[in-house]
């Protein structure tokens, strides 16, 4: 019996003493003095009817604030006890005025609880049963074998408890890693004095009234960890009212900085468009169709590269504009209103006006190319038809000549002078059709000529004089030779003509030996290359003049009708005929062989043979 006195009595030092502080930091903190003994400051009433007033921050009337007389105590603790029992709190046999402990601090509890802990609610639950759940889910991240709360007794005595409370809360305080486990003491020391410097929560126990009892009182310790519990409340509540804050600037931020995106992206869109469309319409044509075809070339690219940049951009800036609005909307604020030209109806009228400029600017470059290959089909068709006009007239002029030998002679030579300027000026044609070619003209109607067509008939007009002189050339030799019969003279010109591959009036060593051959005429290869060279000395070269005179020098010496007649016998072996078989087997040149078969009439045999009549040739020959 004496022991279970004994402990009630520390439970109620302990009790008068924490209620006395508790109470002590209401008063104090409204201006009022602290009380220094629980059971005697409460019995006049007036610490009681401050504390109320503290609390629910109302007045309680007039009161007497130094009765003497029992009468003005008891006055004074009515009026208390009636404005407490007016806020529901039932209180039954309250004996203040002759300062019944246990009364008294029943009473305190119960205001403790009315005023502190009975607005304490954590997932439903509320008063004590909120204010543990509240602590175990605070702790719980906690080693269970250090801090373990089940109850507002035991599980805080070793000091842990009240360090992780701190922790949990404000990191920054304390490392809860570093505490000494076994150090009841120091932690719950280090814990108070935490709590009071950094939280401002008054220390209402004492290190032993944790650590030395055997069980904490209850009542006690709930008091002290609800102080806990409204300061962190109190944090989180201002941490959620600065975040709420927080966001809402950040939120502010976010569409301020998309605003002055949008704005800034879409001056520097408007003003590229601007800057395009003045650099079109200042960009002069040169009227060339190679300028025109890089103009052309440009405006694909910008279509391809620049064009698609803006296109993208100009969504992209329509997509921020309705981000910064869904963003207004969300929270409930003022829509945007851009900037006088910077609105969206105000960027699609200036794409508007920049596609309008594009068409524009498209349908400058085609007419200015069309233009160009216009310009080019004419030029060209001017050059070349008057090309073709001279042509012909020359061509004429050399048909019409007519007269004396060496007055066509002459003639020719002056029409062959021409001929220089007339390739000068094809050379004018190739390049006016070389622009049309760069110019990718196909169709010209202003002509029916090309430059092939030209350089083809300016060919064969060089030809034709170069044949023209020989010819006359040879017909003065010709007639010249007053030692060869007509018939002779026409052999020899056809023979030099027929081996004269190349049409320079002139043969070379090899088309002389069978030219000779042709006519029967057969010298060993010493012999020919003597006669060659001899020719070359005296004439540069084997001409007509220098053939004929060489045949009229051997036909003088050599060559008669009768002559002829028995090499062909020979060649034949005496037939009246002669076949191609009999020619190879004599060793005359392809080249005489060939000319014999065309100029020799022949007949065909049982076998089909071509048959070379030589005697009727040979009178036809020397007639």
């Amino acid at each position: 019996m004496d022991s279970l006195d004994a402990r009630s009595r520390d439970v109620q030092d302990v009790q008068e003493r924490t209620f006395c502080k508790w109470l002590n930091t209401k008063l104090e903190s409204n201006g009022y003095p602290p009380m220094s003994s629980l059971i005697k400051d409460l019995s006049d009433g007036v610490k009681l009817i401050q504390l109320m007033v503290c609390y629910r921050d109302v007045s309680l009337g007039r009161y007497n604030k130094t009765p003497r007389m029992r009468v003005q105590k008891a006055e004074n603790v009515n009026k208390a006890l009636e404005f407490i029992t007016s806020r529901g709190v039932k209180l039954t046999n309250i004996d203040i005025i002759d300062g019944n402990p246990k009364l008294i601090l029943g009473m305190i509890w119960t205001l403790i609880l009315r005023f502190t802990i009975a607005d304490i609610s954590e997932e439903g639950l509320s008063a004590k049963e909120g204010l543990l759940l509240w602590c175990q889910r605070k702790t719980e991240p906690y080693n269970k074998d250090e801090v373990n709360v089940q109850d507002f007794s035991t599980s805080w005595s070793n000091g842990l408890a009240l360090c992780a409370l701190i922790h949990c809360h404000r990191p920054d305080l304390l490392d809860y890693d570093k505490l000494n486990k076994t150090d009841r003491h120091g932690n719950t020391k280090l814990a108070f004095q935490i709590a009071a410097e950094h939280l401002n929560i008054p220390q209402l126990l004492e290190v032993e009234d944790l650590c030395d009892s055997s069980h904490p009182d209850e009542r006690s310790v709930m008091t002290y960890i609800a102080s806990f519990f409204h300061a962190f409340s109190t944090m989180d509540q201002a941490e959620t009212v600065s975040r709420r804050v927080e966001k809402f600037a950040e939120l502010m931020q976010s569409v301020w900085i998309s605003r002055n995106d949008y704005e800034r992206r879409v001056r520097l869109l408007l003003s590229a468009w601007s800057e395009k469309q003045m650099d079109w319409t200042a960009s002069l044509f040169t009227g060339t169709y190679a300028e025109a075809r890089e103009r052309s070339a440009e405006f694909a690219a910008y279509k391809q590269t620049t064009k698609r940049t803006w296109v993208t951009e100009k969504q992209d800036i329509a997509t921020l504009f309705g981000n910064v609005q869904t963003k207004l909307k969300t929270y409930g604020l003022r829509e945007y209103l851009p900037p006088s030209g910077l609105s969206l109806v105000d960027v699609d009228n200036a794409w508007k006006a920049l596609l309008a400029s594009e068409a524009q600017r498209s349908r400058a470059i085609n007419a200015e190319i069309r233009g160009i290959k216009e310009i080019l089909r004419k030029k060209f068709a001017e050059v070349a038809n008057d090309f073709e006009q001279r042509l012909h007239a020359i061509s004429s002029e050399l048909t019409a000549i007519d007269g004396p030998l060496e007055v066509q002679q002459q003639l020719v030579e002056r029409i062959q002078t021409r001929i220089s300027a007339l390739s000068e000026t094809l050379k004018h044609v190739a390049e006016a059709e070389a622009e049309c070619n760069a110019a990718n003209i196909e169709e010209n109607d202003y002509t029916i000529f090309t430059c092939q067509d030209l350089e083809f008939e300016l060919e064969l007009l060089v030809q034709s004089i170069s044949k023209k002189i020989a010819f006359i050339d040879n017909q003065i030799v010709s007639r010249n030779m007053t030692n060869l019969t007509p018939a002779q003279l026409e052999q020899f010109e056809s023979t030099f003509r027929y081996f004269d591959k190349d049409e320079t009036n002139t043969l070379n060593q090899s088309e002389m030996t069978a030219a000779l051959a042709s006519l029967g005429i057969v010298f060993s290869d010493e012999d020919m290359d003597y006669i060659y060279d001899q020719l070359l000395r005296d004439y540069g070269a084997v001409s007509f003049e220098a053939f004929i005179n060489l045949l009229v020098e051997i036909t003088e010496d050599q060559t008669s009708s009768e002559q002829l007649r028995e090499a062909f016998r020979g060649i034949a072996t005496d037939k009246p005929y002669v076949t191609e078989l009999d020619l190879r087997i004599a060793h005359l040149p392809p080249s005489s062989i060939e000319f014999l078969r065309e100029a020799i009439p022949h007949t065909h045999n049982d076998t089909a043979e071509p048959e070379y009549d030589y005697e009727r040739w040979l009178d036809d020959v020397f007639a």
